[in-house]
């Protein structure tokens, strides 16, 4: 990591959308400085900050992306498998980001699971270069502080085709088509299903075993595995195989995979091998148009304000994306897990991303996954110290690209 720069600069010089002139002081601004501001590229900036708060001192570090500038890029950056981890620094690599911060919380472990593996799969919607990856698990199944009231799984920030970054919302809509009829798709790519449900898995999940999708339930993650189950493989159209207890292995292209529980394994049941069978899924969003990036992650700030419920109890190292300037500007931001630091609640994080300038913003994933990074023709640099000594390999990243 770079030496720090002691050169401090007024609050908003970079970005010109910190506190307004005359603006009461409160508890996070209090000897808020930003310091070593640097262009990493064209149209991507970065610097750090520190403030300090009642119970120590907070150092972060913030990536300022200007989406007007047609050299820059934001896409989801993963391991090439939605069942999978990699470190920040190796997903920046590998596509060659010039800046990139950790994204959604995802399934680190499965303890009230004995025998089943954790999937390393993202909690939320995912959609990389236009391509939906997953869906999002049912609200009890993630992982992750409590969400504010009103938010859910299907929540994402994500960057729309018109260059625009906007918090979304995705459902999924998808059918699977038998010859007795139509069966409700409750499932894309997921490390859970809803009860009841049938998932899809596509060639994009991965060789993770699928059966942590039916543990849990929609309300209580650590709820046990089901006992009535199915699974059912569907090659070039027609069912190849059929199984009582889902499996592992990569999906080859042109085949999906059925996973079912309860009603669902019920229903897959009835199928028999050499049946037509044909799958249909898609995400949709409530916002103009579809995203081409997105990422899941709740809302902390909705049009200039911090929205109601957010936790303002547990303290941690925490990383955020924000909005701002009619979706023209992205701000990544992560926090710093050196020792003699301290991080923030959720509520607090939320006063900062407006502090910063942010209209809309999420909470991602943080913890020991808080990371930043910056790439350049020498490589990639973790910015920040991550709180568990070293880089945590996430599910996916969000990753910044300028020509």
């Amino acid at each position: 990591m770079r030496a720090m720069l002691t050169v401090l600069v007024a609050w908003g010089a970079l970005t010109g959308g910190g506190l307004a002139a005359g603006a009461p002081a409160t508890a996070l601004d209090a000897g808020l400085s930003r310091y070593g501001a640097a262009s990493v590229a064209p149209g991507v900036s970065y610097d750090e900050f520190r403030m300090t708060v009642p119970r120590g001192l907070v150092h972060g570090h913030l990536l300022t992306v200007d989406l007007a500038d047609p050299r820059v890029a934001v896409d989801l950056l993963y391991p090439g498998a939605v069942g999978a981890r990699a470190p920040v620094s190796q997903l920046a690599a590998d596509r060659g980001a010039v800046g990139a911060v950790n994204g959604d919380f995802f399934n680190i472990s499965e303890g009230q699971h004995p025998g089943v593996e954790a999937t390393g799969a993202s909690v939320g919607p995912a959609v990389a270069s236009g391509r939906q990856l997953k869906g999002a698990v049912p609200d009890g199944q993630r992982f992750g502080p409590v969400m504010p009231p009103g938010a859910t799984t299907e929540d994402v920030i994500g960057v729309g085709y018109d260059r625009r970054a906007r918090l979304d919302r995705l459902t999924l809509h998808g059918a699977v088509l038998t010859p007795e009829g139509a069966l409700p798709l409750r499932g894309l790519n997921q490390y859970a299903l809803p009860v009841d449900g049938i998932g899809a898995y596509t060639e994009r999940w991965g060789p993770a075993s699928r059966l942590r999708a039916t543990c849990g339930t929609d309300l209580d993650r650590a709820a046990p595995c089901s006992e009535d189950t199915a699974e059912v493989t569907i090659r070039h159209g027609r069912v190849a195989a059929l199984d009582d207890v889902p499996g592992a292995g990569g999906v080859p292209v042109g085949s999906v995979v059925l996973v079912g529980r309860e009603e669902g394994a019920r229903q897959l049941r009835k199928l028999h091998v050499g049946e037509r069978v044909r799958v249909s899924h898609h995400l949709t969003g409530r916002g103009r148009g579809p995203l081409r990036f997105a990422v899941g992650g709740f809302p902390l700030v909705r049009h200039g304000v911090p929205v109601d419920g957010l936790d303002t109890g547990a303290v941690a190292v925490r990383t955020s994306a924000g909005t701002g300037a009619g979706g023209r500007v992205l701000y990544l931001l992560a926090l710093d897990g050196g020792p003699g630091q301290t991080g923030l609640t959720v509520s607090e994080l939320a006063d900062l991303m407006t502090q910063l300038g942010a209209r809309d913003a999420v909470d991602l994933d943080g913890g020991g996954s808080s990371t930043l990074v910056t790439g350049d023709a020498y490589g990639e640099t973790v910015r920040n110290h991550p709180s568990g000594g070293a880089e945590r390999p996430v599910a996916n990243a969000i990753g910044v690209f300028s020509e």
